[in-house]
């Protein structure tokens, strides 16, 4: 028995999700998209060999919904498909700051929901997406956002008390991380380097921390040390960076990433 998955919002991480099922072994006749623009819908039919589908359509005819839209869009496409869902489908929002209360409010009783929040690394299948179960959401449900999410990356499930506080760290924490890479490539140039230099000089660093990160099983600090000789010149960079409150500014700029998806919840 086949299982159809309509992607409403085919943007990026729609796009992503698509790409990640169709690795996976997913049949594209069991994959459906929903997009604003016919143009687009050809260059997805072309590149992935999915039917485009209006919203209305997507509801009747889909198993699982997954919401891809931006959440300043999510209260419109809750009213248009309200009419056409039955309780029966699943539907996994992945827009920041918006709670499965929130969506089950505007749909049929009982129907079940999951909240997402992947990250941009999805289109490298790379992600790390955040999965928390609403009210009606059973293990079942659970299971298959993972074995959705997991064709692009990693999955991790959360209370959803803690879903803004993920999607400060996960959901955002790339930019983070282009914005540092941004900002020593700048320093390189001006220490004398070329810019292109710079940056391969900075990216390869950083993919070389992450992979130590990930797969040492060490301690941040631990790994830190190791490169901290005594009077070295990683201990003069260091104590820059603490002496112009770097540390404190990035915890301020994850609390107010993580206010602003509460305020998202609200439409604000």
């Amino acid at each position: 028995m086949t299982h159809k998955i309509a992607v409403l919002g085919a943007g990026k991480i729609g796009e992503a999700l698509l790409g990640g099922m169709l690795r996976a072994g997913r049949s594209p006749a069991d994959l459906l998209v929903t997009v604003r623009r016919a143009e687009r819908a050809q260059v997805l039919r072309a590149r992935h060999g999915v039917e485009a589908v209006d919203n209305a359509e997507a509801a009747k005819t889909a198993d699982t919904l997954i919401l891809a839209v931006k959440p300043q869009d999510m209260a419109a496409l809750l009213d248009e498909l309200a009419p056409h869902a039955p309780a029966d489908r699943l539907v996994i929002s992945a827009a920041a700051g918006i709670t499965t209360s929130f969506v089950e409010s505007r749909l049929t009783r009982g129907t079940p929901v999951v909240r997402v929040m992947p990250n941009t690394p999805a289109l490298v299948d790379q992600a790390m997406s955040v999965i928390s179960g609403g009210t009606h959401a059973t293990e079942r449900h659970l299971a298959h956002t993972e074995d959705i999410f997991n064709g692009v990356g990693k999955t991790l499930r959360l209370p959803e008390s803690q879903q803004d506080a993920a999607t400060a760290l996960s959901g955002s924490g790339p930019a983070y991380f282009y914005y540092l890479v941004e900002a020593m490539t700048d320093a390189g140039i001006l220490l004398g380097l070329p810019r292109d230099k710079a940056h391969d000089l900075i990216v390869q660093a950083a993919v070389g921390a992450s992979v130590m990160l990930r797969d040492s099983g060490e301690h941040p600090v631990t790994l830190r040390e190791a490169v901290t000789s005594p009077g070295g010149t990683t201990i003069s960079a260091i104590r820059e960076l603490e002496n112009h409150g770097v540390r404190a500014a990035l915890i301020a700029a994850l609390e107010a990433a993580r206010d602003r998806s509460r305020q998202l919840a609200t439409g604000g």
